[in-house]
């Protein structure tokens, strides 16, 4: 018989394989920058209420800097206690970065919060060889999330071969695939079926160029000539750090349009995967090489009164030159992206 820590840990792997939102938790600062706990609470209280199944938590949108200070600890506690708030499971995932000690601490500080998975970022430093030996250590402490991240914001090209060797380790949950390359996206949905996890690895989209097609496409792998058939499950994503309420019903829509949804109801998606990528390229700042993204998601939060400010631990790190502008151009333009009204109804409850 399961005891009753297993049983949590298998509900919320199965809670995790059938699709959820999953925000890429950004982090509340102060002018003085300084962690901001109570706009950082209601973040989180946000992200929940608006329906997301899980939060990623220690990540690039949370800012990589905070790995390795004192800061790390109690970010991810703050969002562990906060989530408890909620009578329902929650996902809780954990940034790690760095070497494999690093790593492997990191992981262990997780579990000792109570978060259920790691979301382990690549190092550059480590050959191909050594990032599976690092994603195998770190699985002995908690489930791992592999993660293509693209290389203009610290990600590396990594082999079909290395998706195969990563997916066929037991104590990988899923994969966040956010190369923003179809050619690399391929590369780890043939990875995954080689390996003989496709279903057990649960795929989640990274890809903020490509969201919402990413999720009604039933991709058909061929592998020694056998097809089988792997999906995009849900999203661990940035994108998803704003317009939450939108992104899980758009997540539901998806959903419905990959089990068989009519064509009306596929095409109309695709038109909103266009109107959402046109939205991202101004958010993350696609135009420098993504150097505005994080604050491009914290002045959609500051205006919706989630934030305070705009502020990132490196105080040379802003808004691109032309970059507020093209966010004013995308609100104006996709008002059915928005959640304003929801932001505006539940926003004084969260900050208290």
């Amino acid at each position: 018989m399961l005891s009753t820590a297993q049983q949590a840990h298998t509900s919320v792997r199965d809670l995790f394989r059938r699709g959820l939102v999953i925000p890429a938790h950004p982090l509340a600062l102060t002018e003085g920058r300084k962690l901001d706990e109570r706009r950082q609470r209601a973040l989180t209280r946000y992200y929940l209420e608006a329906g997301a199944g899980g939060l990623a938590v220690g990540v690039h949108t949370t800012q990589f800097a905070i790995h390795g200070t004192d800061l790390l600890s109690p970010v991810l506690e703050l969002a562990a206690r906060t989530a408890g708030e909620y009578e329902r499971e929650v996902v809780l995932v954990a940034g790690a970065t760095g070497p494999t000690r690093q790593a492997v601490a990191e992981a262990e500080l997780a579990r000792s919060l109570g978060y259920h998975m790691v979301l382990l970022s690549p190092y550059r430093e480590l050959d191909e060889d050594a990032l599976v030996e690092r994603a195998r250590a770190v699985g002995e402490v908690l489930p791992v999330i592999g993660f293509y991240l693209q290389p203009a914001v610290g990600g590396r090209p990594l082999s079909r071969e290395f998706w195969t060797r990563l997916a066929a380790i037991d104590s990988v949950a899923g994969i966040k695939v956010a190369p923003f390359d179809r050619y690399r996206t391929l590369d780890v949905l043939h990875g995954v079926v080689r390996a003989g996890r496709a279903g057990d690895v649960a795929l989640y989209t990274g890809n903020d160029d490509h969201i919402l097609a990413d999720l009604i496409t039933p991709h058909r792998v061929v592998v020694d000539g056998r097809e089988v058939q792997v999906e995009f499950v849900g999203g661990l994503l940035g994108q998803w750090a704003v317009w939450v309420r939108r992104a899980v019903e758009l997540l539901e829509e998806a959903k419905l349009a990959r089990a068989g949804g009519d064509d009306a109801s596929i095409r109309r998606l695709l038109t909103l995967d266009g109107h959402l990528t046109d939205a991202n390229a101004a958010i993350f700042d696609s135009a420098n090489a993504f150097h505005g993204c994080i604050p491009g998601i914290h002045e959609v939060l500051r205006r919706q009164g989630l934030l305070a400010g705009r502020w990132c631990l490196d105080p040379a790190e802003d808004l691109s030159p032309g970059q507020l502008a093209e966010i004013d151009r995308v609100c104006a333009a996709y008002p059915w992206l928005r959640d304003d009204d929801f932001v505006t109804a539940g926003l004084d409850r969260w900050l208290s």
